[in-house]
């Protein structure tokens, strides 16, 4: 820790942000980092206490939080960034975009500002790179096994790179052109620029690690070909299934997922011509049709993170007006009853993009979407939440309904779980009710229906160690949580690696 009572003597200072007149022309990061002594002021401000919640309860990596603050203190930036990497593959990813559970969890936020943990992340590993500590860790020794991994979001990157670590030789499957996953296509530059994610890649190969991109296994190779030229198979594709808007007006033209909307510009910013910028797995052919924001009145429905990044996109693209709807109702600007701490609070939440420019409506329903083949106005109502007791149950609240006329429509509701489709179907994987992949210490098994239909009487079939899908298929990240941190996905990853390594042994 730092000086004694340094956290009364130092108050929390966040980063500033370029200005929002200049931002919105670009999409460039928006953070200007502190300097040294800034940053070791609010390092001081860790009041090293007795069970630091921001460690166990806060970071699901278990990254060692007062350490860390106390290495930057006392200048030992080189020991601060060994201790971060031995729990975090990817911490110039997560002092980017992670929302940080971890300053919510901190001491400090019982009655006063938390310590800047994520700054102090980001402020480590990019001193990291700059000074030539973050070097590739090849294996000294090869084990001979190799591991496919499908999927190069932090799941399958974290598990990669500790396998290959290992001595495992490693093969990612990427369906994109470039590895990355969702930190790549779903995250839009002003939040993380992808040079930070080709920084990293340069690494895992160095290591060893190979990639295969434009591959969709079960389509361009079976899973047969996976089983027969590997030792093991990890999953570890995401969360990718959008929740559906299930009213009138859905199909119309120009009402798009978040997803495609952000894909398409990220593939703009990367280079992509505009034909490949559109391509879409999920939503083609209403995709096809958008090309900008630019003069439109855009609705973004959904009031999460992924909303906010659609706000912030659209405004770059020079947006009109710009509505973001949220059918819960506006939370309280200070911690409630019902998230006390450590607990992540459930307050209002103001993001960059939200500053930028964007009407908030908060308690409202879209009911309907109206237009002659495009959409051109959005139909809604407030509603109220009524809790029962089977839950809470949502009604509308009479002579609320409203009308927004407008070009674009955002879904923005969330992911429900692993697409279905391909590679899990074919498999015959077994799934929670909620969608996701069931695992057992990250082993797959197979659904019910498929062994029985296996084991069916008369037809002579018998399950071999082969057969048995527990052995050899493993599952990590969103697949199994459903759509969660990349914090979360990144420690999944890597204890999915431990499992698979542990199983591999002789």
């Amino acid at each position: 820790m730092g000086e004694v009572k340094d956290f009364l003597k130092y108050k929390r200072q966040e980063p500033a942000h370029r200005p929002v007149e200049q931002r919105i022309h670009d999409f460039g990061e928006l953070d200007l980092p502190l300097t040294p002594d800034e940053i070791r002021q609010q390092a001081a401000r860790c009041i090293d206490c007795g069970i630091p919640f921001c460690h166990g309860l806060g970071c699901p990596l278990e990254n060692s939080i007062p350490d860390l603050n106390e290495m930057v203190y006392k200048g030992r930036w080189d020991r601060a960034c060994r201790l971060l990497h031995a729990t975090n593959n990817f911490p110039e990813i997560t002092s980017r975009v992670c929302p940080a559970p971890c300053e919510t969890a901190c001491t400090l936020s019982v009655n006063d500002e938390p310590v800047l943990i994520r700054h102090i992340e980001y402020q480590i590993v990019e001193r990291g790179f700059e000074h030539g500590w973050i070097k590739p860790q090849p294996a000294k020794d090869k084990t001979g096994k190799r591991v496919a991994v499908v999927g190069s979001g932090p799941a399958g990157l974290a598990a990669a790179q500790q396998l290959a670590r290992a001595g495992h030789d490693v093969t990612v499957f990427e369906k994109d052109g470039r590895p990355g996953g969702m930190l790549r296509y779903g995250i839009p530059d002003f939040k993380l620029e992808k040079w930070v994610i080709d920084r990293r890649l340069e690494q895992l190969i160095a290591e060893g690690v190979q990639f295969q991109t434009s591959v969709s296994v079960g389509e361009d190779i079976s899973t047969a070909y996976l089983r027969k030229m590997f030792d093991c198979i990890l999953l570890a594709m995401g969360a990718r299934q959008p929740r559906p808007l299930k009213v009138p007006g859905a199909d119309l033209q120009n009402v798009v997922y978040a997803l495609d909307y952000l894909t398409a510009q990220n593939r703009l910013n990367a280079g992509c011509s505009m034909l490949d910028a559109r391509y879409s797995t999920s939503n083609e052919n209403r995709v096809s049709s958008i090309e900008t924001a630019e003069g439109r009145v855009v609705v973004v429905i959904g009031g999460g993170d992924t909303g906010s990044d659609c706000v912030g996109t659209a405004r770059r693209q020079g947006a009109k007006e710009i509505f973001q709807l949220e059918i819960l109702p506006k939370p309280p600007d200070t911690r409630p009853p019902d998230t006390p701490w450590p607990m992540w609070p459930r307050i209002m939440r103001t993001t960059s993009s939200h500053q930028e420019g964007c009407e908030r409506l908060w308690g409202v329903m879209t009911k309907q979407l109206a237009g002659q083949g495009h959409v051109q106005q959005l139909h809604g109502c407030q509603v109220d939440w009524i809790k029962n007791a089977n839950g809470w149950k949502v009604a509308e609240l009479p002579g609320t309904d409203f009308t927004i006329s407008c070009d674009l429509v955002l879904l923005a509701m969330g992911f429900l779980h692993v697409e279905h489709n391909g590679l899990v179907k074919n498999l015959g994987l077994q799934l929670d009710d909620k969608g996701n992949v069931v695992v057992d210490n990250f082993q797959t098994s197979p659904a019910p229906i498929e062994l029985k239909q296996r084991l069916e009487p008369g037809k002579r079939t018998r399950l071999s160690i082969q057969d048995n899908w527990c052995g050899g298929i493993f599952a990590a990240g969103d697949a199994i949580c459903g759509a969660s941190l990349v914090v979360q996905a990144i420690k999944t990853g890597r204890l999915a690696a431990t499992a698979i390594d542990r199983w591999l042994a002789p």
